[in-house]
């Protein structure tokens, strides 16, 4: 291993440490070094945040807050305990009081639209920013938690069986120490690294990274001291197809737990234990995290672990029993993915339920908010756009569509039955908010069932670029998929991000073929502006997938040249500029959706379509430098930009759904899927510019009238 030609030292990672991780450290090892032949099960998935920030997840205001954290009692430094004790009780205080001033604005906002008084308005102002304020704090006390759990799991469970650099080549030899100082080193390094400033976090002149490496030495560097804090596995979860495949980077894990497990038992303390019990731990995250894309599709790969653990770990260490039911249960989630999002909705609102309750109460005044911060917004003024805004003022519960629970499959079924009849007139008897919500709703269920890996080597399934697409779509035809395969051959992959791309043009194809089958200008009109409300309302809670889907509907070319558009009231026509310059926003910047902290209160769905050009835009040019080294800065920003997948699905909307409406909206989009614009266009009149049959004949009489003049 050797970093711009020199052997990376056994002291470099240690030097990066904080005084509070080493003191957890030390604590994981008076408590006889857990292992994981111990009862204690901890998940070790190090989640979209470790990919997406790195090691700058928890910034330098974070580490000096919890260092700090107790010395105004004590002049003695306190224990992580005693610091989590303290945490919890300023997190609970200051959650209380963010609730009562958040009911309080609720009590004054509503006294201000009854006697807009000028005095109400400035204290509205004034308590708005004092509300800014609050819900920052406790946005970072909930961070400074989320640190200290991050340190006391993934830290003292995982991360005290990494090995320091100058002993990867041990893990590359599959654990054989005796034969590390006679094999020679490749003339190529298998891993390279490259200097930075000094880092904010750390006492060092510069910090060394990682900037490429050999299939083998990437896989080894998981076992590099701080390689799950530092973001490292969870970013190689994401991106090791690129250079490995599924079966190839299984049997690297397995070969090292073989060769250490008969001796790892013997000394928790050597090499050959850390190397052991790491392999574990990489084993467990992968699980976790991708069983979906890489286990559940892949039934060798999935044989061939089970026969190992059954044969190999199961009757030497208890974590054999721990994976087989790890196994059995991601299966299980797999397989009923329904039931799984709503059971994992309600553990989450049981173990998380001061931050669920805390989202809940400020998704209200972020609401009121929203519009303000959307800086592409074009529409003033009154008219139908500012009567919907102030729609959208009164609370939710008034508005929300009532579910019944009870009849769900007796109104579904009556909704199915009488589709064709309603039509279209069903959309416009809703509110364009209530359609959004729904809409929303039926969307969030198709996007929480991706992966980030889904968004990967796109190309290889055939996803393009529209407009270039358009262009070549005959030479298109003739290149092959191998040619864009990203890939290795042999690389399992999961083509679900087909399903999401169709679906999403199912839903254009629909919003087009419900404009071009009204029969008359005056209902198109109608639900044109309804959509574009629609559209409107949707990129306002942040699900730009919807309103994407709706504008590529209305952007149609037959749907464009109708008639209706030139007497669309000016207020709704402005929308269709703000819906393409949200296009453009969100394809001007492939991370502008997690800029600031709203992503992490707000939920939010992103247009697929879009974060597929991101990614291939990102995986356009070589992987691999002069020498054969992947390059592990590509690697690492491809990983950082699907990560924004997981991030959105932790926090789902809330919405009261309409089984009634989502049903009928179900069947309506599955019955004009497939439909053909032009085709449905030429059947109706109300599509083409008429020119009035006495006017026709007058200008022709004119015009005989004019030429008869010129004869004579």
């Amino acid at each position: 291993l050797q970093s711009n030609g020199c052997c990376v030292g056994p002291g470099f990672a240690g030097e990066n440490t904080s005084p509070e991780e080493e003191a957890m450290i030390k604590i994981a090892g008076n408590s006889n070094l857990v292992s994981p032949n111990l009862p204690d099960f901890h998940g070790c998935s190090p989640g979209w945040s470790s990919a997406f920030y790195g090691a700058e997840c928890f910034d330098s205001e974070v580490h000096s807050y919890l260092k700090n954290l107790g010395k105004q009692k004590s002049s003695e430094t306190q224990n992580i305990d005693a610091k989590k004790v303290e945490l919890e009780q300023l997190l609970m205080m200051e959650t209380k009081n963010y609730r009562k001033t958040i009911k309080f604005y609720q009590k004054l906002l509503q006294k201000e639209r009854r006697s807009k008084g000028a005095e109400t308005k400035s204290m509205l102002a004034k308590l708005r920013g004092q509300l800014q304020e609050m819900k920052s704090k406790v946005q970072f006390l909930e961070l400074v938690k989320k640190y200290v759990q991050a340190s006391q799991t993934q830290m003292v469970y995982a991360e005290q069986w990494g090995v320091e650099s100058c002993a990867l080549p041990t893990v590359i030899h599959n654990g054989k120490t005796d034969t590390v100082d006679m094999a020679p080193v490749d003339e190529s390094p298998l891993l390279l690294y490259y200097t930075t400033e000094k880092h904010q976090c750390s006492k060092q002149n510069g910090v060394r990274v990682l900037q490429a490496g050999t299939p083998l030495g990437l896989m080894a560097y998981l076992y590099s001291r701080n390689a799950f804090l530092e973001g490292y596995v969870q970013q190689f979860l994401y991106t090791f197809r690129y250079f490995c495949t599924q079966e190839e980077f299984l049997q690297f894990l397995l070969d090292r737990i073989s060769s250490t497990l008969s001796s790892a038992s013997l000394d928790p303390s050597t090499l050959l234990t850390k190397i052991c019990n790491r392999s574990f731990y990489i084993l467990q995250a992968w699980i976790e995290d991708c069983y979906s894309v890489d286990f559940a599709t892949n039934t060798d790969l999935l044989g061939t672990l089970k026969e190992f653990i059954s044969s190999e770990v199961a009757s030497l260490n208890g974590y054999g029993e721990r994976l087989l039911s790890l196994l059995e249960d991601a299966s299980a989630r797999k397989s009923g993915t329904a039931e799984q999002c709503s059971s994992m909705d309600k553990c989450e609102e049981e173990s998380e339920e001061g931050r669920k309750t805390l989202h809940s109460l400020c998704k209200k005044l972020s609401e009121d908010l929203s519009r303000k911060n959307f800086y592409w917004k074009l529409s003033r003024g009154m008219g139908p756009i500012a009567q919907y805004q102030r729609e959208r003022l009164h609370t939710g519960s008034a508005v929300l569509p009532k579910p019944c629970c009870s009849s769900v499959t007796e109104e579904s079924s009556v909704s199915f039955a009488k589709a064709d009849e309603v039509g279209p007139f069903l959309l416009i008897e809703y509110s364009a908010q209530q359609l959004c919500w729904q809409l929303t709703l039926l969307q969030q269920e198709v996007f929480h069932k991706c992966h980030p890996v889904h968004f990967l080597n796109s190309r290889a399934l055939g996803v393009k670029d529209k407009c270039v697409a358009m262009q070549k779509a005959v030479s298109a035809e003739t290149v092959s998929l191998n040619v864009c395969n990203l890939f290795l051959s042999k690389c399992t992959q999961d083509q679900y991000l087909l399903q999401l791309l169709k679906n999403a043009d199912s839903i254009s194809t629909w919003v087009a073929a419900e404009i071009v089958t009204c029969h008359t200008a005056k209902r198109q009109v109608s639900l044109l502006s309804k959509f574009l409300l629609i559209a409107k309302c949707c990129y306002e809670q942040r699900n730009f997938a919807t309103a994407m889907q709706i504008l590529a509907g209305l952007e149609n070319l037959i749907v464009r040249q109708l008639p209706a558009w030139k007497i669309l009231p000016a207020k709704v026509a402005e929308i269709m500029e703000e819906l393409k310059a949200v296009e453009v926003f969100l394809k001007s910047d492939s991370l502008c959706l997690m800029e600031g902290d709203r992503f992490k209160t707000l939920p939010t769905i992103p247009s697929a379509y879009v974060l597929a050009m991101h990614v291939q835009q990102l995986e356009t040019g070589g992987f691999t430098m002069t020498n054969g080294a992947h390059k592990w800065t590509k690697l690492r920003n491809i990983a950082k930009v699907v990560s924004q997948v997981h991030a959105f699905q932790e926090n789902p909307y809330t919405y009261a759904p309409d089984f009634k409406l989502q049903s009928y909206l179900r069947q309506r989009i599955t019955r004009f899927k497939d439909a053909d614009i032009s085709a449905l266009a030429a059947d109706n009149c109300a599509n083409f510019h008429q020119i009035p049959a006495e006017k026709h004949s007058r200008k022709i009489q004119d015009t005989l009238r004019r030429m008869k003049a010129t004869f004579q």
